[in-house]
């Protein structure tokens, strides 16, 4: 019955994402496979917390979307997200969440509240900091770049990132008092965990951005961008790893921010517990 419910659940939300053209048609069938064994081999703390930064994302992604445009010329990929983007961003905590079933554990609830943290204050921090009036500055060096370039922190975008994430920590232990489910560790500590992994996570991601990610110059108007074609042009590899691109970026942000959130909760239980 709870594989039905997750498959009913991820199609209704899918369906209004595709609709409303936040997820295109491989993005949909992604989010629903994905919904489906969230719900059906977790239970509604896996679930909702996928949920909860799914549907933030996708609103925050459409306020002021006019203001945004110039930013997102540079990213990779934009507006409508695909099953690359669905599974980079929650292709993990899938993992987590059938590992857990598989092989029952504490680790894998503390390791997720991190990685969902994670993708949660990157999204937000892109979101939010597209809109800062004053330009963002290189986490390496300081200097003001472009907005939308990689590896650019700005104030506005990192306070959403420690909200966002703050958010899923408290969201994390809100959803274990209900269902009453998870393991035996300092209620507490669920928030920092969630807030500090998430932070940490999306900073790794800025970092990674400035230093290996793979950018490319556009060969017309001479932009820094992230896409192999702009201005209907192909664009030239200047810096990078060729296989570090944006989703591979996420995936080791969200590693990071899942390990350290893992970590806080394992030491919360022993000196606490």
């Amino acid at each position: 019955m709870d594989w039905i419910i997750g498959a009913v659940g991820a199609c209704l939300v899918a369906g209004a994402a595709y609709a409303k053209r936040s997820l295109s048609a491989s993005g949909a069938i992604a989010a629903v496979i994905m919904g489906t064994i969230y719900y059906g081999a977790g239970d509604l703390f896996w679930f909702g917390l996928l949920l909860l930064f799914f549907i933030t994302s996708s609103v925050l992604s459409k306020v002021k979307q006019a203001e945004k445009r110039q930013a997102e010329q540079m990213y990779e990929k934009s507006g409508r997200r695909d099953a690359v983007q669905v599974l980079a961003n929650g292709g993990i905590g899938m993992v987590l969440c059938l590992a857990n079933y598989i092989w029952p554990s504490p680790l894998w609830f503390g390791a997720f509240v991190g990685v969902m943290a994670t993708v949660t204050a990157d999204t937000w921090a892109t979101e939010w900091g597209s809109l800062s009036k004053s330009p963002p500055r290189s986490i390496v060096t300081w200097k003001p770049l472009p907005a939308g370039t990689s590896g650019g922190v700005s104030l506005r975008g990192s306070t959403a990132a420690v909200v966002g994430a703050g958010m899923i920590g408290t969201a994390a232990l809100v959803l274990l008092l209900w269902t009453k489910s998870g393991p035996d560790w300092p209620w507490w500590a669920w928030i920092p965990a969630g807030a500090l992994g998430g932070t940490v996570g999306a900073f790794v991601d800025s970092y990674l951005g400035a230093t290996v990610q793979v950018m490319y110059r556009c060969q017309v108007c001479g932009k820094s961008v992230e896409s192999r074609t702009h201005c209907g042009q192909a664009t030239v590899r200047y810096r990078g790893w060729p296989f570090m691109n944006n989703d591979a970026v996420n995936l080791l942000s969200s590693i990071a921010g899942g390990g350290l959130a893992l970590a806080i909760m394992v030491l919360a239980g022993r000196w606490f517990g």
